[in-house]
């Protein structure tokens, strides 16, 4: 396998880089810096791409402002989540992986056989969107195309440094430049302003005494109109229950979610899942397997998510929800009327509930407001959008924690209810 970049048109690409998901609370640069140091310190420049990051390195050919090859070849095929691609130009092999909008490898070859060894792998994963080779390979359901026809040579981000030493020294070297510049082009204004001016007191007191006291009698005006500094503007007081996902909506995710995650590897043991306010998260504990079998599994079939090694025979994985609109809801009823129609609404389904009214302070600089709230946890055969059936004519409502546990097979959940 040759140097990681591909001449297109007289202009270089970037391929072979490492991509990773960009993990919520990390810019771009620190995540790749971050990686970097845990990974090679030879990666030292990186991309930013729909919320994942790709690591390149010198050794590779990589340089700053080349784009990425898989950047351009998604942005042209829009259409697909998931596609297997293979194009030849040049006697060279681009081969290109994108699974459900997460680029997996993006890689170049010298040598044919090698190129098609490499697809071959990535083939035997089913439900492909879309699948390019060369004709010539004999690929099923596979399309010929024309990279150079994808290539729009519009760029879509390039690659950068992910240390700032040496954009610090050259905008050093711009800045002392530029100042070096404008006192040569201005030094005859600039001597002017500098040159030593007649007092005017000296030149003629009366004027000058006139002057002051018009100033004077200007400043007084001004402090009588703006007798004191306006505060700044004070943000309504804004009430939890008006920024409320529809309830059955989220409970679809959760449990779309937790079966992202809950995939069988073979040798680990699935433990627990959880959906919580913005991740749904899994955890694994090792029986036979090893750390790469689960890693081989993951890449495949969890793509995008997150990995976590918490020991050697314990892992979690982490995946982000989708956000989705937020409306107001608040219940019309309060809160002991609540509890008393939900106790029954349990006991018919013969399930234990355990139910707690809370008063939760909203405040801002000069408001404030008490908020009852209904605080529900239980135990349940049901799947969440089963349990979620439970509320459906309830306002208000928002489930904070869906969790499956594996040992006892039973859903746990934690669902609140704004009340009046």
């Amino acid at each position: 396998m040759s140097g990681q970049y591909i001449q297109i048109k007289r202009k270089k690409y970037a391929a072979g880089l490492l991509w990773q998901p960009l993990v919520a609370g990390f810019t771009p640069r620190a995540y790749a810096y971050k990686l970097a140091r845990g990974i090679d310190h030879r990666l030292n420049r990186y991309i930013s791409y729909h919320g994942m990051v790709g690591l390149g390195a010198r050794v590779n050919g990589h340089r700053s402002g080349m784009p990425s090859i898989a950047v351009e070849i998604v942005d042209a095929l829009p259409g697909y989540t998931s596609m297997l691609c293979a194009f030849e130009i040049g006697g060279k092999f681009v081969i290109v992986v994108v699974r459900n909008g997460v680029i997996l490898d993006d890689l170049i070859f010298d040598n044919e056989s090698d190129a098609r060894a490499k697809y071959s792998e990535f083939a035997e994963i089913p439900d492909w969107n879309a699948v390019f080779a060369p004709a010539a390979w004999g690929m099923p359901r596979a399309v010929e195309r024309d990279l150079t026809e994808l290539l729009s040579g519009n760029t879509h981000g390039v690659l950068r440094p992910i240390s700032r030493f040496g954009a610090g020294v050259m905008s050093l070297i711009l800045l002392a430049l530029f100042g070096f510049l404008f006192l040569y082009i201005f030094r005859e204004p600039i001597n002017e302003i500098f040159a030593p001016k007649p007092q005017v007191a000296k030149q003629n007191p009366e004027l000058a005494a006139e002057y002051h006291r018009q100033i004077e009698e200007k400043n007084k005006e001004l402090d009588k109109e703006f007798n004191m500094r306006q505060p700044a503007p004070i943000e309504p007081l804004v009430m939890p229950y008006e920024l409320l996902p529809d309830k059955m909506e989220r409970a679809s995710l959760c449990y779309r979610g937790i079966g992202f995650l809950m995939q069988p590897v073979t040798g680990w043991n699935q433990t627990v899942a959880e959906c919580g306010e913005t991740h749904v998260f899994a955890t694994f504990r090792r029986a036979f397997g090893t750390l790469d079998d689960f890693y081989n599994v993951a890449a495949t079939t969890m793509p995008g998510v997150f990995v976590q090694e918490i020991n050697d025979n314990e892992i979690l994985v982490r995946a982000k929800l989708p956000e989705r609109v937020a409306v107001p809801s608040q219940d019309t009823r309060d809160a002991d009327t609540i509890v008393r129609e939900l106790t029954s609404r349990f006991q018919a389904i013969n399930t234990d509930v355990n139910m707690t009214i809370v008063v939760d302070a909203v405040s801002n600089q000069t408001q404030s407001a008490e908020l009852y709230v209904v605080e529900v946890a239980a135990e349940s055969k049901l799947v969440p959008e089963q349990f979620m059936l439970i509320f459906e004519d309830f306002g208000g409502v928002y489930m904070t924690k869906a969790a499956w546990n594996v040992a006892r097979r039973t859903w746990n959940y934690e669902v609140i209810i704004y009340a009046k």
